[in-house]
């Protein structure tokens, strides 16, 4: 293989090989029933139209990144010199590709491994039976190398050669690189403006009549906060961190927005699905916004969720100013659910959030899927200047207001332990573990 890169770039090598389920599909079901205890997975073994479950071996895993250590990369040049030797995670639901015309025209399982948040729940791994994932990370660490000939030897590490059988012969790849340096060429695009004319009225509302099921509705759940930190070098002392509120239940959390007339306005409605995917039901549940700050230029949700630093007695030490949000789904957090959605629709805020001249906007959170939001803004991270050193609780609710129709509402807040310590200017923060993870 070649690898092309622009002068003074680093290589991302990807070596081109990939990881291949036979004649069975290749499975594995991962999970933790509290914060307390590890991480349990579960292999399911598929032969001969049975299922049997082989739980692996206990400490496998630390996270839902994948398996860790799982690959092992060793380059060599020309002279025979070691300049890369290291293990990579694996992520069963990277790149997926059926190999032979008979295999599954589908794969049932997730294209992705990795959540960002680290209080996730459960995943579920996988390669349809006839289908390869190739081996390369999906951000790849970059390696510095000359121009030249290189070789790369792909191996799987022999503690998972033993565990899912990898064949003798077929548990490493060897591959020739080379690294040339090219030179770019720019291509400027020429702009156009374009005029866009709606034929369907603006400020249409829904018809039909209003219904809040009895049965099918989403059930939202805030993870504790994490990744939290002081920055420093800004006039006032802040704390930043950032803050996931997922969904279970059993219907997805759906919210249409119809603009008012000639308003940065949307009236909001809720949507309830049964498990077959049917509409049984919507309801009002207040408005959505334009937002045209510089970073968002998109519609929110308002009341979706309320950040609160609150002190050791949990009274009320200083409020976020975040209150609205665009719903989108970036983060897998528990795909064990028996109605989990592993293929959700809309996973960043251009495929949820709308534009200016939007009519209509849909917004949604799947079964299992969780939507986070680092909080690193003057105004939506907590001005802590005026608060003395001491334990505080970095408070997450959601549907602080009740306004969305939930199936349970005992679980909606969640809190996250911290210590704040150091000098005006200077301050700290000590985060202590929740249970067993450190986020």
């Amino acid at each position: 293989m070649t690898v092309e890169r622009q002068e003074g770039e680093a290589v991302r090598l990807d070596p081109g090989t990939h990881v291949l389920a036979g004649d069975a599909p290749f499975e594995v079901r991962a999970t933790r029933a509290t914060y307390a205890k590890p991480i349990v997975a579960t292999q399911l073994v598929h032969m001969g139209g049975k299922q049997r479950k082989v739980t692996l071996p206990p400490g496998l895993l630390s996270d839902f990144a994948g398996f860790p250590a799982f690959i092992h990369l060793s380059v060599t040049d020309a002279a025979g010199n070691l300049v890369a030797d290291r293990d990579e995670t694996f992520c069963p639901n990277g790149d997926a590709a059926r190999t032979r015309p008979d295999a599954p025209a589908t794969s049932p399982y997730p294209n992705r491994c990795a959540s960002f948040a680290p209080f996730a729940l459960g995943a579920v791994w996988g390669i349809q039976a006839g289908w390869s994932v190739r081996t390369a990370p999906r951000w790849i660490t970059p390696l510095f190398l000359h121009d030249g000939t290189y070789t790369a030897v792909v191996s799987i590490n022999q503690p998972y050669r033993d565990l899912f059988g990898f064949p003798p012969d077929r548990w490493s790849a060897t591959v020739q690189v080379t690294v040339r340096t090219v030179t770019a060429f720019g291509v400027t695009a020429t702009p156009h403006s374009h005029s866009h004319a709606s034929l369907t009225p603006a400020g249409q509302r829904p018809t039909g009549t209003l219904s809040v099921p009895d049965g099918p509705r989403p059930d939202l759940r805030p993870l504790p906060a994490f990744a939290i930190y002081t920055p420093y070098g800004l006039e006032r002392d802040y704390l930043n961190f950032a803050a996931t509120v997922w969904v279970a239940g059993t219907s997805p959390l759906v919210v249409d927005g119809f603009r008012r007339p000639d308003q940065d306005v949307m009236d909001a409605y809720q949507y309830f699905y049964d498990t077959r995917g049917r509409q049984v039901g919507y309801a009002p549940v207040g408005t959505m916004q334009w937002d045209p700050r510089d970073g968002h230029h998109h519609w929110h949700f308002t009341d979706f969720a309320q950040y609160r630093l609150l002190n050791a007695d949990k009274s009320i030490a200083v409020r976020s100013g975040k209150e609205a949000f665009c719903l989108a789904n970036t983060d897998p957090i528990d795909y064990t659910l028996p109605h989990a959605n592993w293929h959700p629709d809309n996973t960043d805020l251009h495929t949820s959030c709308g534009n200016a001249s939007a009519l209509a906007v849909r917004q949604a959170l799947h079964i299992g899927n969780g939507d986070t939001y680092h909080q690193d803004l003057p105004g939506q991270s907590f001005d802590i200047t005026d608060l003395p050193n001491g334990t505080y609780y970095i408070e997450i609710a959601a549907n602080p207001d009740h306004t969305l129709h939930e199936q349970n509402t005992t679980n909606n807040t969640s809190h996250r332990e911290i210590i704040i310590g150091g000098t005006p200017g200077n301050r700290t923060v000590h985060v202590p573990p929740h249970g067993i993870v450190d986020g």
